[in-house]
């Protein structure tokens, strides 16, 4: 276990605090839309649908954002200050779920929140560049997520027990709802506070008399920069499938669980178990990018995704549901850690942020068409098993395209060298 230096600790906190919000939106937030949902007399099928809708909404707004706001990011002194205005979106906004509100006013909120979770990794992210050295990107952007998974069971467990102990402990079901809301947003801004006291912008662009002017132009720049540039046009397309398989299982697991008919009590506990396999999983990937290269584990770990889809299309029980949180437990924060960090080092550190613009358009802006794949079809043909399936083209896609971005990479290596004898 490598030692940390504060930059890089203060940068995993921020993974400690945000995970927490992450957990809502993958086990209560959607448990408790669908009971909201369902209690007007909405079936199961329309309430999954109209979650994937708002899921998908967020991803297409996070698209639009990212690049513009990206290219703002990388002039000097403004990366520090803009993330932290969508870091307070989505704070306020987990807050303001707490409010009481019928359906569709729950999930207008729950897609602010969202829109600020997503608007901050962007620039979260192109962070990674400034508190660490190229060698160290692999295990640090593996602690991130690892230790985002880990912290982020300490809300989970005391807002689990306000939900199923929330008779005893004397609060209504909105009360026992509106203390989750409060007690994460609360742990996400204090875990974000370390950050913006040390973090300091080491890759970035001089300030221009018009900024805004010349961000778009740069940003111009950079899209003609990405369609030359093989090896990053060919793994942002692969990833733009496969991390939206990824991301669809994320949002999605606990509303198609719940469809299959397993128990709110078994959803959320399955889920407290991925958090605490996931840490020691992503760990160990950070580790072994060190003795094999990190091409070949996301590789591996896109088989693996394939593999969870097509167990979770039959599954009917809840030991197959905690089988599957283990599994994807093993996978998940591996595949995310190391396509950033892989992305990280293939593209210019001044320009982190402008290009993670870009990869947040083909990774979390891509992320509509699977859980809009889901919902639709759930919607249409009454069976939420039929979207499920579908995501197992994602992840074919996905590994098609990332070994073409391979054998790119390669060329690209072995072209650098003969110009250099």
């Amino acid at each position: 276990m490598i030692s940390l230096t504060r930059q890089e600790k203060d940068w995993v906190l921020y993974d400690v605090g945000n995970s927490a919000f992450v957990m809502l939106t993958a086990t209560v937030i959607p448990i408790y839309f669908k009971n909201v949902a369902e209690g007007t007399g909405m079936s199961a099928a329309d309430s999954t649908a109209y979650f994937g809708y708002a899921s998908s909404l967020v991803t297409i707004l996070a698209a639009v954002l990212g690049p513009v706001l990206g290219a703002v990011a990388d002039i000097r002194g403004f990366k520090k200050p803009v993330f932290a205005c969508f870091m307070g979106v989505g704070v306020a906004g987990c807050a303001m779920l707490s409010l009481p509100a019928g359906w569709l006013l729950f999930l207008g909120i729950y897609v602010l929140a969202k829109v600020g979770y997503q608007g901050s990794l962007t620039f979260y992210d192109s962070m990674l560049g400034d508190v660490t050295t190229k060698e160290r990107m692999d295990q640090i952007s593996a602690h991130g997520y690892a230790w985002g998974y880990i912290g982020s069971c300490i809300p989970f467990v005391l807002s689990i027990f306000l939900v199923l102990w929330s008779g005893p402990l004397g609060l209504g079901t909105h009360q026992a709802m509106a203390a989750v809301f409060l007690l994460n947003a609360a742990w996400w801004f204090l875990m974000t506070v370390p950050l913006l006291r040390s973090f300091e912008q080491t890759c970035y662009v001089e300030r221009k008399e018009h900024p805004v002017r010349e961000s778009f132009a740069r940003l111009a720049g950079v899209l003609s920069e990405v369609k030359k540039d093989r090896k990053i046009f060919w793994f942002l397309a692969s990833f733009f499938f496969y991390i939206d398989g990824v991301y669809t299982i994320i949002d999605m697991a606990t509303a198609y669980g719940k469809d299959v008919g397993i128990s709110d009590t078994d959803l959320m506990l399955a889920l407290l178990l991925m958090q605490v396999v996931a840490f020691p999983c992503s760990i160990v990937f950070g580790i072994l990018a060190k003795q094999f290269d990190s091409s070949r584990l996301i590789r591996i770990s896109i088989l693996g995704y394939l593999g969870i889809v097509l167990f979770a299309v039959r599954m009917t029980h809840a030991w197959e549901f905690w089988f599957l949180a283990v599994c994807v437990a093993v996978f998940q924060g591996g595949i995310q850690a190391l396509s950033r960090s892989y992305y990280t080092k293939i593209i210019p550190k001044n320009q982190a942020a402008e290009y993670f613009g870009f990869y947040d358009i083909f990774g979390k802006g891509a992320a509509f068409m699977g859980t809009l794949l889901v919902g639709a079809a759930a919607q249409l043909s009454g069976n939420s098993r039929v979207g499920i399936g579908l995501l197992a083209v994602l992840f074919l896609t996905g590994y098609v395209l990332f070994r073409r971005a391979e054998r790119e990479s390669t060329e690209s290596m072995f072209d650098l060298r003969q110009s250099q004898r």
